[in-house]
């Protein structure tokens, strides 16, 4: 038998969209497994049950940070004022 997978949100970041129907887009701190919790980006639904979503460190979070800053601060160069 698998065995059931403990996800607790420690910390909620923020909501990143919402739908009609409940669920929403959100960047919290979570532990699973009762692990040090990781920076968590995923759909939520009403009830806090987690669906498809990634996990990253704190090093794969600051690094994405950095490529999502370059990232517009190029596309935000490109456009016209």
């Amino acid at each position: 038998m698998a065995e059931e997978i403990k996800c607790t949100i420690t910390k909620k970041i923020g909501v990143l969209s919402k739908k009609d129907n409940g669920y929403s887009k959100q960047i919290n701190l979570v532990s699973w497994n009762e692990r040090e919790a990781k920076l968590d980006i995923r759909e939520w639904s009403p009830s806090d049950r987690g669906i498809k979503g990634i996990t990253l460190t704190d090093e794969e979070g600051r690094k994405l940070l950095a490529v999502l800053q370059a990232y517009y601060d190029e596309v935000d160069g490109e456009l016209p004022l």
